[in-house]
């Protein structure tokens, strides 16, 4: 029954999730692909092992060195006072052989209010052989991409914490070649992260007792990027992730995490264009060409929908010139940018574990649908991770098989400051 009552916690807003909305309308099948691109989508890429092994469900995690990716704010309330972790991920597999991303996090805590951190990301690209439009070889450049974070969290109660990360990353795609005719340079980004979270050591699920956590974390705020002077200005992958856990004690020797995270971008969706009398026209949704803080408010109203042609396959249009979508299709469209991620966690004598997960997007979305396996070993200070990530949405994934691995290391004592009295969850 204690295994039970967890579960349905964590399944319950699942099944909220999925629910239909009422009075017909459009269904997933009616939605047309409009995936959301961004510039530096290595940015949002999961970097460590743990959460990879738990379908990226990481943001309400109990804290480690790799939290200034996940929630800053979650390191205040670590029971180490300081630790350092290394990860490696193959990345493309399915397609090549030399892509790759590594990920160098640590933090300190300071005393009981104060805790900073830092991190350093690379992005190999692996080698490309540039042509000319003849095809002849111009040379050969190992693109790269890279992403340095400084990390503070502040303790501003016995169960609240904020984080703030400032971040400078830099995307060399190029090499600094012209591209048809076009001088081309390197993408420079300056951006933050802003995280909360609330951690309540003495909550229960019924009779479990155990550590909830929720947290909510705005990621990847910063300037739009151009690789050339003539080229459109992008946005980079910012998002908004929520997150829940809860972390059951069952004996001494057991311990079960459960983890949910709702996850999705803050930036413009493409809106539908096609050709009208010989002109591209806009026929549903808004214009992506705005500034960084009114393209993350447009974000949550702006999907385009699915427009409505008649039996000659002509747009109708209402009497203020609109063009008809089908009913609900907006409101569809914007629910399936949310992605989930869920997974669970066993700990046995805090020296093994074992985990597994789920990530789910929706198929117009990108179709990134999969689950991961994972596996931890703990020894003195040192500890090792690891995870496999095998897809759902088709055997052609280029995410297929995806492997990482990460080494952490727990420098000096354990802090030991707890946080007061919690209230039943």
């Amino acid at each position: 029954m204690k295994f039970f009552s967890v579960i349905l916690f964590l399944i319950f807003p699942i099944t909220i999730f999925f629910a239909q909305p009422t009075g017909g309308g459009a269904s997933s099948d009616d939605l047309q692909l409009n995936t959301i691109t961004t510039s530096l989508p290595f940015m949002a890429i999961t970097p460590d092992s743990r959460a990879g092994g738990m379908g990226d469900a990481g943001t309400a995690l109990s804290p480690s060195s790799t939290s200034i990716y996940w929630n800053t704010a979650g390191i205040s309330f670590s029971e180490k006072k300081s630790e350092v972790s290394l990860s490696y991920t193959p990345w493309l597999r399915q397609l090549t052989n030399d892509i790759h991303l590594s990920y160098l996090s640590a933090f300190y805590k300071i005393n009981k209010i104060h805790s900073v951190g830092a991190s350093l990301r690379f992005f190999s690209l692996g080698e490309i052989t540039f042509t000319d439009a003849q095809g002849n070889v111009i040379r050969d450049d190992k693109p790269s991409e890279f992403e340095l974070t400084g990390a503070y969290a502040f303790r501003l109660s016995d169960v609240f914490s904020v984080g703030l990360n400032g971040k400078f990353a830099y995307s060399n795609l190029t090499g600094g070649l012209p591209v048809a005719g076009i001088n081309t340079k390197a993408g420079v980004v300056g951006a933050a992260d802003l995280s909360f979270c609330y951690n309540n050591d003495k909550a229960k699920i019924g009779k479990v007792k155990g550590t909830y956590r929720t947290a909510l974390t705005l990621n990847n705020i910063g300037n739009k990027v151009a690789y050339s002077e003539l080229s459109q200005r992008d946005f980079i992958p910012m998002n908004l992730k929520i997150g829940n856990a809860f972390e059951a004690d069952f004996d001494q020797y057991n311990k079960v995490t459960f983890s949910l995270d709702l996850q999705r971008l803050l930036v413009p969706t493409p809106a539908y264009y096609d050709l009208i009398d010989g002109s591209l026209t806009m026929i549903s949704g808004k214009p992506e060409n705005v500034g960084v803080i009114s393209g993350m408010i447009q974000s949550f109203y702006d999907a385009p929908g699915t427009p409505i042609k008649d039996e000659d396959g002509n747009y109708i249009q209402n009497a203020d010139g609109k063009y008809e979508v089908e009913k609900w299709s907006k409101f569809k469209e914007e629910f399936s940018e949310i992605n989930i991620a869920t997974g669970v966690e066993w700990w046995y004598n805090n020296v093994f574990a074992v985990r597994g997960g789920l990530f789910y997007e929706a198929a117009n979305k990108g179709n990134r649908q999969f689950i991961n396996l994972g596996a931890s070993l703990k020894y003195n200070a040192f500890a090792i991770d690891f995870s496999y990530l095998a897809s759902i949405s088709g055997r052609q994934s280029p995410l297929a098989n995806t492997l990482r691995f990460t080494l952490r290391f727990n420098i000096g004592e354990n802090f030991t400051s707890k946080p007061s009295e919690g209230q039943d969850i």
